[in-house]
């Protein structure tokens, strides 16, 4: 059983957190893939024997350097992103597994101590308004 994120043989549990500092988000530039050099909310996957929010809670730590509380459930969902080979012909009747197959849970967090910075796979961070963020 494969245990890569890349070409999984299960979908990988991810965890995000929305953050709002002085009414603007808090936002990311990803460090590694999928979808590097993205801006999007922080967050990772979860570790074996971890909850959720405890992974949320790391993730927001390792990636913004901020301590976070859960405040709530915001939505869950899929994110499936196609093998790059798709078109390619293969003497396999099977079809390609995808590239990455997330199943995301995202959360309201509250920041309870911390200035928000660049952590591991983040190479920047930051704070934007309603008005800014794309439709």
């Amino acid at each position: 059983m494969s245990r890569n994120r890349e070409f999984p043989d299960y979908p990988v549990v991810g965890v995000g957190g929305v953050v709002i500092l002085d009414g603007r988000a808090l936002l990311i530039r990803r460090g590694s893939e999928p979808l590097k050099g993205q801006w999007s909310i922080p967050g990772g996957t979860l570790e074996l024997g971890e909850t959720l929010e405890e992974a949320v809670c790391r993730e927001l730590r390792e990636e913004t350097a901020l301590e976070v509380r859960v405040l709530e459930l915001i939505d869950v969902f899929e994110r499936i992103f196609p093998d790059p080979r798709e078109n390619v012909q293969t003497d396999s009747a099977q079809p390609l597994r995808p590239r990455y197959h997330f199943v995301i849970v995202d959360y309201l967090c509250e920041a309870i101590s911390g200035t928000p910075r660049p952590g591991s796979d983040v190479t920047d961070v930051a704070l934007v308004g309603e008005d800014e963020l794309a439709p």
